[in-house]
């Protein structure tokens, strides 16, 4: 995988939000919860704010998400996540939506960026699609999703911004193929099992290792399909330490971007300058 090219703009320090939420199989509900949520974040001053991993929709069975799929570029989601954010003057992460997939019957689970004008600025197809058995506890994204191939950082104000989804964040050599970032955004929807056990311990070593912040935006809670999700989104700063975080249930995790603590942490410990391969 090769890092993406583009370069970061004169990066700026920035109040940055995940939206916790426990999406429900209906859309339209989803959506006004998001907006609401969103609307707090914007008024505690978040210029970036970031939604999980399935915002839209958490159906009854794996197939809800495919009768919702959009076309690229058009559909009630995509309308939502673009006025919104000009609404708010923010950039808005949608953390993930189902578009249609070149294979009959699949979706793409899509992350989609708008910039504060409500211009789409980056998408981001899941590249690594989970699969988990123990016991009963079944998942098979491969059964519904066709996978992603290209690695995705995009420019803001605030810095370099690199994108992955969920299972994404067990495969370091993807944030190595985004090239230096500010920021690594990571909506996710992980089931308590998994998060439980590896969630913080790998979202502290992926800021860690890469010397950034990192937004991590959960689904958090007991969904109607009876999935339970692990929530803990959090803000982690490049030293590994949690700086706002928020366990079970909607709610919204803000914090700074600070420049002069990443620049302090990669003077003082240059791993990234050290690297040799």
């Amino acid at each position: 995988m090769n890092p993406p090219q583009n370069e970061s703009l004169a990066p700026n320090n920035a109040r940055v939000a995940a939206v916790q939420m426990i999406s429900t199989p209906r859309v339209d509900e989803n959506l006004q919860t998001a907006a609401r949520l969103i609307a707090d974040a914007a008024a505690q001053g978040a210029e970036l704010v970031a939604l999980p991993e399935y915002f839209p929709i958490m159906g009854l069975n794996d197939g809800d998400k495919v009768r919702v799929r959009e076309s690229d570029g058009a559909g009630p989601i995509q309308d939502f996540l673009a006025e919104t954010a000009c609404r708010h003057g923010i950039w808005l992460i949608g953390g993930s939506l189902p578009l249609v997939a070149g294979e009959a019957g699949k979706v793409l689970n899509t992350c989609l960026v708008f910039n504060a004008r409500g211009e789409r600025v980056a998408r981001y197809d899941k590249i690594h699609l989970f699969g988990f058995q123990k016991g009963a506890e079944r998942y098979n994204e491969s059964a519904t999703i066709e996978p992603g191939s290209q690695p995705v950082a995009f420019a803001t104000p605030f810095g370099r911004v690199g994108l992955s989804i969920c299972y994404d964040m067990r495969f370091p050599e993807l944030y190595r193929a985004l090239g230096v970032c500010d920021l690594l955004v990571i909506p996710a929807a992980f089931t308590e099992t998994t998060g439980r056990a590896h969630w913080e311990i790998l979202l502290r070593a992926r800021a860690i290792e890469n010397q950034c912040y990192v937004l991590a935006v959960a689904q958090g809670g007991k969904h109607e399909n009876g999935r339970e999700t692990h929530g803990n989104s959090m803000l982690i700063d490049p030293w590994g330490d949690i700086l706002d975080r928020k366990l079970k249930g909607p709610g919204v995790v803000i914090g700074a971007i600070d420049h002069a603590r990443i620049a302090e942490v990669r003077a003082s410990l240059p791993a990234l300058k050290h690297r040799v391969m």
